[in-house]
C-alpha cells in the first residue's frame, strides 16, 4: 500500500480526537465558570458568612485544573437523550465538587500523602491540615447544595433522584467505602491479600461509583427510561473501571511532570490494582475489552452516543 493510499485513516481519527477534545474543554470552561460563581465572595442564602481563608483554599482545590470528565459525562448523557443542559450542568458540578473534596482528603498525610495534585501543591501543603479537612467538608456539603437547589432541578423527582444518587455512590457503599477497601488494600488494618475480585471491587466503589453516576446523573436529568437508564448504567461501570485501569497504567509508565502529581506511589505502598494482578499487556488488554462493552451498551442511540463511545476510548487512551 502506498503512502498516499494509507493517509486518510489517521487523518480522520486525529479529525476525530480533535473534535472530542474541543467538546471536552468546551464543557470545562462552562464548568469552571459555573463553580467560579459558587466559589465567590458573595454570601449566599442561609449563609452567615464566608470566612476569606476557606474560600480561598477551596478555590485552590476546585479551580483551574483537571479534565472535568465526570461532568462532562453528565452534560453528554443528557444532551443525548435531550435532557436540559442547565440541569446537567449543576448536577455534573456537584460531582465535581465531590470528586475534588476526596482529593483533598485523599491527599493529606493520614491517606496518601501527597505534595502535588493537578501540578500545583495539594490544599494541606499550601495551607494546613485542619484547613484541608475543613475544605473537603465544605466541597462536599457544597456539592449537595447545588445538586438539592430548585434553581438547576425544577423537578422535585429529578431532584430528589441526583441527590439520592449523589450520596450512594459517593458514601460508605461506594467512593468512601471504596477509600476505606484501598487503605486496607495496603496493609493499613493487618495482613491482607486481595485477588482480581476483590480488586476490581475495592476500584469499582473508589473510582468507579463516582463515574457511573455522573453518566447516571445525565440519564435522570435527560428522563431516560428505566431500560435506557440500565444500558447507562452497564456503560459507566464499564467506564469507571477502564479509567481506574487506565490510572494505574499511568503511575506506572507516566512521568510526575505530566501528571502533575507524584507517580509510582502505589506500587510502592502495595496498593491492590489490576495491573499487579494482569501484567501491563494484561491491563491493556482489559481496557480495550471494557471500551467494547462501552460501545455496545450505547449501540441503540447509534451516532448521537458518538460522543460517549469517544469518552470511553478517551479514558484508556489519555497521557495524564
Amino acid at each position: 500500500m502506498t503512502s498516499t493510499q494509507a493517509s486518510p485513516a489517521p487523518v480522520k481519527a486525529d479529525a476525530a480526537g480533535d473534535a472530542f477534545s474541543h467538546k471536552l474543554a468546551a464543557v470545562a470552561d462552562t464548568v469552571e465558570r459555573f463553580l467560579v460563581e459558587r466559589l465567590g465572595p458573595k454570601v449566599g442564602p442561609g449563609e452567615i458568612a464566608r470566612p476569606e481563608r476557606l474560600m480561598e483554599a477551596m478555590r485552590h482545590a476546585v479551580l483551574g485544573g483537571g479534565k472535568r470528565l465526570r461532568p462532562f459525562l453528565a452534560v453528554e448523557t443528557a444532551r443525548m437523550l435531550g435532557g436540559p443542559e442547565a440541569g446537567a450542568l449543576a448536577a455534573g458540578a456537584a460531582i465535581e465538587l465531590v470528586h475534588c473534596y476526596s482529593l483533598v482528603h485523599d491527599d493529606m498525610p493520614a491517606m496518601d500523602n501527597d505534595d502535588m495534585r493537578r501540578g500545583k501543591p495539594t490544599v494541606h501543603k499550601a495551607y494546613d491540615e485542619a484547613t484541608a479537612i475543613l475544605v473537603g467538608d465544605a466541597l462536599q456539603t457544597l456539592a449537595f447544595e447545588i445538586a438539592a437547589d430548585p434553581q438547576w432541578q425544577t423537578d422535585a423527582e429529578v431532584r430528589a433522584a441526583v441527590v439520592l444518587g449523589l450520596a450512594r455512590s459517593s458514601g460508605l457503599g461506594g467512593m468512601v467505602g471504596g477509600q476505606l477497601l484501598d487503605l486496607a488494600a495496603e496493609g493499613r488494618f493487618g495482613a491482607v491479600s486481595l485477588d482480581v475480585e476483590d480488586t476490581l471491587r475495592m476500584q469499582a466503589m473508589k473510582t468507579g461509583a463516582i463515574l457511573a453516576f455522573s453518566v447516571e446523573a445525565g440519564a435522570i436529568v435527560g428522563r431516560a427510561t428505566p431500560d435506557e437508564r440500565a444500558a447507562l448504567l452497564r456503560y459507566g461501570l464499564a467506564l469507571g473501571q477502564a479509567f481506574q485501569i487506565a490510572d494505574d497504567i499511568l503511575d506506572r509508565e507516566a512521568s510526575p511532570e505530566a501528571m502533575g502529581k507524584a507517580t509510582g506511589k502505589d506500587k510502592d505502598a502495595g496498593k491492590a490494582t489490576l495491573v499487579d494482578r494482569l501484567g501491563l499487556e494484561g491491563a491493556r488488554a482489559e481496557c480495550d475489552r471494557l471500551v467494547g462493552v462501552c460501545e455496545e451498551a450505547v449501540s441503540r442511540w447509534s451516532e448521537r452516543a458518538e460522543t460517549l463511545r469517544q469518552a470511553a476510548r478517551f479514558t484508556v487512551a489519555r497521557k495524564t
